[in-house]
């Protein structure tokens, strides 16, 4: 069974996971047009906004104490949009995040930027998963290998899949699953170095970085000084870290 930390979020500690593909649901023709309708709305609000494939999770069980089995769906971005529409009901999205520690003990934080779907939260770095091609399994191997890429993007560091371990998968708004993943501690000043190289090589290319700014904490005490949203499930992950479990 998970843990059930505030605010509402579940942390699973896991070390293996069982990943099986399942049918998208169907949708009415009124449901799905005003899901059109309310994604249209926010791509006009923010033009940043694309519908990319993405997997949603369609269910999520513990098998034993350190297995999770988790079902998942080939979806788009506009899927989430039915969480604004009265009366359907949109599965969950699956997302990989990583915690970098520094060798001091300390974790990283990061500030999504203005042109993200969640501007100004503090998170960790990450991002939603990715599906494979069609007729191709989702295998643990590849979400270690998309959490390296996330890695590798927004901070500029290259840990590499190999070097990432799953390390605890979160369950909190709107029941979205994440999974958690470890990389090897660094200095200070290399994670810092990386991610200004990083911003400054995407603003040479016209673009607004995905993260705007990170920082560094010791204990959950330190996000409470973070002005902004957070994300749910930052604070116990902090808490799980700090308390070195």
């Amino acid at each position: 069974m998970p843990e059930t930390l505030p605010p509402g979020v579940d942390l699973f500690d896991v070390e293996r996971l069982q990943l099986t593909e399942a049918a998208a649901p169907c949708l009415s023709p009124s449901h799905e047009a005003a899901r059109d309708r309310v994604w249209e709305k926010a791509v006009q609000a923010n033009p940043a906004l694309f519908d990319g494939p993405a997997v949603a999770c369609a269910e999520l069980q513990h098998r034993d104490l350190r297995v999770l089995s988790v079902s998942w769906v080939r979806v788009t971005y506009r899927h989430y949009a039915l969480r604004r529409v009265p009366g359907a009901t949109a599965l969950p999205s699956l997302f990989v995040n990583v915690v970098q520690p520094t060798d001091d003990g300390r974790l990283l934080v990061a500030r999504m930027s203005s042109s993200t779907a969640a501007p100004g939260r503090w998170q960790l770095p990450g991002g939603s998963v990715e599906p494979p091609p069609d007729g191709e399994r989702l295998e643990e191997r590849g979400l270690a290998g998309q959490a390296a890429r996330e890695l590798a993007e927004e901070l500029g560091l290259d840990a590499g899949a190999e070097a990432l371990r799953l390390w605890a998968v979160t369950r909190g708004e709107n029941g979205s699953v994440g999974l958690t993943y470890l990389a090897p501690a660094l200095p200070e000043p290399a994670v810092r170095a990386a991610f200004a190289v990083a911003t400054a090589a995407e603003r040479a290319q016209d673009r607004e970085p995905e993260l705007e700014a990170i920082t560094l904490v010791s204990s959950p005490q330190d996000l409470a000084g973070l002005a902004g949203p957070h994300a749910d499930y930052l604070e116990p992950i902090v808490r799980r870290f700090t308390d070195g479990r």
